[in-house]
C-alpha cells in the first residue's frame, strides 16, 4: 500500500521542529513553515492524506488555508491546532474547512499522534469507498458496453470511436471526473437497443436518415438518460447523454431552452465529436470534417473546436495496418468495418479489440472477410 503523507504547517520553526522529532518516525510526516510554504508544497508533493494547521499566520489564517485545501483537495483530511479554544473560531473552522479533528495548544505528542492516526483511517475509508464504487461502476459499464457490441456493432463502433476522443477533448479541457466522461460517451448509443436495427444501421453509416427514420432516432439519447436514472451515481452521465444532441446555442434536442456554458461540458463534447465522426462517416477526412464543424460555430463549444484540433491532427497520422482475425490483438482499433463473407457487418469500423470481441471473431473463423485493417491505438 502506498505510504500516506502527512503535513504539518505553523508559523513558528521551534514547534515544527518539536513536531519532527516527535511523530516524525511514526509517520510520512512533513512540515512547511508558513502557509505559503504549504502551498508551494501541496502543488508540487500533494496530495497529502492529513493535513494539520496552526490557526494563527501571518500570510492567512488556518482557516482560510484549510478552506483552500478542501477545495483542491476534497479527501484530504483536516485538522486545527489552535491555542483559541474560542467558540466562534471553532465554528468558523468547522463550517468553512470542514474540520475533522479541532486540537487546543499546547497540545501533547499522544494526543496529536492519536488524532492523525484516526485521520489516516478517515482517509483510507473515503478514498477506499470512492475507489470502490468508480472501480465497481467502470466494470458493470464495460460489461453492459462489451454485451451491446455484440448485440449492435454498429451503435457499439460508434460509441468506442466517440469514447476515445471525448475523453482526450476532456482531458485537454480539464474535465471534472473523467471517468463520468468516458461512461457516458460509451452508453451514449445505449438507447439504440429501443431503435429498429435498419435505423441504427444506416446512421452508424453516415447515411441520410428520413423524417420518419430521424425523429425515431432521436429518442435514443432520452431513453438512455432515463435508463441510467435507475443507477446511483450516474445522474450527471445520464445528464451529459440527455444533453448530447443539445446544440451551443440551444436548437437540437431535448430543446429546453438550456444553451451555452449551461449545457452539461460532457454533452458539449460529445456534440462536437458526434458530428466530426458523422462527417468522417460521409467519406470526408478528419481535417476536413473539422472544418465543416468550425462553419457551423453557433452549434458548438468554441473551447471543444479548438482543443479537437490536435487530437484530429494525431489522429490522421495513424499507421494502417492489414491483419489476420488469428493475429488480433487487445490495444488494435479497426480502422473499417469487419464484414463477413455475406457482407453483413460483425464489427463496426472505430471498434477497439478486446478478449471477448476477439473470441467472436475467431468463433466466425472463416465466415469474415480478410485481411482486417486496424491501427494501435497506442502509436
Amino acid at each position: 500500500m502506498t505510504t500516506r503523507k502527512v503535513l504539518c504547517i505553523d508559523d513558528d520553526a521551534k514547534i515544527l521542529s518539536g513536531v519532527r522529532r516527535q511523530l516524525g518516525e511514526r509517520f510520512a510526516l512533513e512540515t512547511a513553515h508558513g502557509p505559503l510554504v504549504a502551498q508551494r508544497l501541496l502543488e508540487e508533493s500533494g496530495p497529502y492524506a492529513v493535513v494539520v494547521s496552526d490557526m494563527r499566520m501571518p500570510e492567512m489564517t488556518g482557516i482560510e488555508l484549510l478552506t483552500c485545501i478542501r477545495k483542491a483537495y476534497p479527501d484530504t483530511v483536516r485538522i486545527m491546532l489552535t491555542g483559541e479554544a474560542d467558540l466562534n473560531t471553532t465554528i468558523s473552522a468547522v463550517n468553512q474547512g470542514n474540520i475533522f479533528r479541532f486540537l487546543s495548544k499546547p497540545c501533547d505528542a499522544e494526543t496529536l499522534s492519536s488524532a492523525i492516526s484516526d485521520g489516516l483511517r478517515q482517509y483510507e475509508l473515503v478514498t477506499a469507498e470512492r475507489e470502490l464504487v468508480e472501480g465497481t461502476l467502470r466494470g458493470s459499464v464495460k460489461l453492459l458496453s462489451e454485451m451491446l457490441s455484440l448485440i449492435s456493432p454498429a451503435a457499439f463502433g460508434r460509441a468506442a470511436r466517440v469514447q476515445r476522443m471525448s475523453s482526450k477533448v476532456g482531458d485537454a479541457l480539464g474535465a471534472a471526473n473523467p471517468w463520468e466522461l468516458e461512461i457516458a460517451a460509451l452508453l451514449s448509443h445505449l438507447g439504440c437497443v429501443s431503435i429498429p436495427d435498419a435505423i441504427v444501421e444506416k446512421a452508424s453509416r453516415g447515411d441520410a436518415l428520413t423524417e420518419s427514420e430521424s425523429r425515431t432516432y432521436r429518442t435514443h439519447p432520452e431513453f438512455a438518460s432515463k435508463l441510467l436514472r435507475n443507477i446511483p451515481r450516474l445522474e450527471s452521465v445520464a445528464d451529459t447523454i440527455g444533453y448530447q444532441s443539445q446544440s451551443f446555442d440551444g436548437a437540437g434536442f431535448p430543446g429546453d431552452g438550456i444553451s451555452g456554458d449551461q449545457i452539461p461540458l460532457g454533452a458539449r463534447i460529445l456534440k462536437a465529436v458526434l458530428d466530426l465522426d458523422t462527417e468522417v462517416l460521409r467519406s470526408t477526412n478528419a481535417d476536413d470534417a473539422l472544418q465543416a464543424l468550425k462553419s457551423r460555430p453557433h452549434l458548438y463549444d468554441p473551447l471543444v473546436l479548438e482543443a479537437l484540433e490536435p487530437i484530429v491532427a494525431d489522429d490522421c497520422g495513424r499507421e494502417i495496418l492489414s491483419v489476420i482475425v488469428a493475429d488480433l490483438a487487445e490495444g488494435m482499433v479497426f480502422a473499417a468495418p469487419v464484414q463477413s463473407v455475406r457482407g453483413q457487418t460483425l464489427v463496426a469500423k472505430g471498434q477497439q479489440v478486446c478478449a471477448s470481441l476477439r473470441m467472436t471473431l475467431l468463433n466466425y473463423c472463416g465466415q469474415s472477410q480478410e485481411p482486417l485493417k486496424v491501427y494501435y491505438l497506442t502509436q
